[in-house]
This record gives C-alpha cells, structure tokens and sequence, in this order.
C-alpha cells in the first residue's frame, strides 16, 4: 500500500509541475496539440498507477517527452506564422452580416443548432442581430452583434466615471495578505482602522476584503458555520 501512494505522490507531481511549465493557457480552452499531449499524458499517467509492477520511468520518461515536445512546438509557432496556421488552422467566420456561411459551417461540422446555442449563451436570441459571427481556433465561438446592438458605454453617453482601480483582496478567508496591502500603499494601522470604521473588530471575522487603489472597499463578514 505504501509503494502504490508513494508512486502516485511521485506521478501527481511530475503532472502537476509539467501542467504549470506549460503555462495557464493550457488550462484553459486546448488547442489540437495541448488536447493530444493532454489525453497520452492523462492516459501515460495511468498505466504506473495501476500496476506497481511497471517501472516508474515507463511513465515518467514519456510524460517529460510529450512536455519537451509541447515546448518546442509552442516556442516555433510563436516564430512562425506558417507552423502556426499549419498546425492550428485559423478562425473561420461562420457568420457575416447576419447571414450564415453555410460552406464555412460544413466544413467546420458545426451545426445551426450549435450555432443557435453559442448565440444564446452569449445572450443573443436572433441571427440578424450578428455582425460576425467567428469559430476560433480553440473551438470557441465569438460573437460580435451590429453596433447598434451594442451596449451604449459612460464614454458614449459622456458621463464622467470615477475609476479606482482593479481592487486588490487584502483579508481572504480571515487571513491578511500583506503583499496586496503594501502594493495598495496601506498598513496594518489603516485596515485596523478601516475594519472598525465597518464594524468588525478582527480580520478573523472577515471572509473577503478587497481595496482599490483610491482606499475604496468591499467587505464581506464570515458566516457561521453550520
């Protein structure tokens, strides 16, 4: 039992630092490359796991392969327009002034009902309402409605905005991040003070505080636990 939880903290790992080498894009939608070197890595990984019998490297050695090869292969395509398009193609747009391209659509084998649905996750219910529609390389589809549909912004409108700031968390689940609250020019005396001023005595009691650059904040108290 031992032997099977020590290879699988071992194989855990190697993942799990092989996943963060290779960046968060690839947590994120896959191009064809990361999904293929995604499913042997996911299917290598298993194989030790299941059999104490098979040596360790059997694994490991061909896990570190496919992320050497996921590297180089991420390295030229930053290089090389050609290898890029070559090996994940290029957007396609499927939608052009609120008519569908039908031959784009085949050729893609995305379907007016997958079509409809991308629409409606985007809050968008009607095809004359879609400037461009376009399928991206990751599979996503994004969606670009005529200007007329879009949202009217403060700068349109010229109404002046008080912009603070992207707001940093400073207390997380009753912890103090002090790095945020030095990178916000505060200190342990200003949120003592802030905190009180909002009627909480302790950080300990907070279960999220954010700040934004003009000392605005957010806060939002513990919940007992049930």
């Amino acid at each position: 039992m031992a032997i099977v939880m020590i290879r699988t903290a071992i194989i855990y790992a190697a993942l799990l630092l092989a996943m963060r080498l290779m960046g968060k894009r690839q947590l994120g939608e896959m191009e064809l490359s990361e999904f293929v070197v995604a499913s042997l890595i996911a299917d290598l990984a298993a194989h030790p796991l299941q059999d104490v019998g098979i040596p360790m490297t059997n694994g490991l050695v061909p896990i570190l392969t496919l992320f050497c090869f996921e590297i180089l292969i991420a390295g030229m395509s930053m290089k090389s327009i050609r290898l890029r398009t070559l090996l994940f193609g290029g957007p396609s747009v499927l939608v052009r002034r609120g008519v569908i391209d039908q031959r784009e659509m085949r050729r893609n084998r995305f379907t007016a009902d997958e079509l409809m649905q991308e629409l409606r996750k985007q809050g968008l219910f009607d095809l004359s309402q879609v400037e461009y529609g376009i399928l991206e390389t990751d599979g996503r589809l994004n969606v670009i409605p005529y200007p007329a549909r879009l949202p009217a912004t403060a700068e349109q409108m010229g109404i002046k905005t008080d912009d603070g700031g992207c707001p940093l968390i400073v207390i997380s689940e009753g912890r103090t991040i002090e790095k945020n609250l030095r990178a916000l020019g505060r200190d342990a005396a200003w949120l003592k003070e802030e905190l009180k001023e909002k009627g909480h005595a302790d950080p300990k009691g907070v279960y999220l505080m954010t700040v934004n650059q003009k000392g605005q904040s957010y806060i939002a108290a513990k919940e007992a636990a049930t």
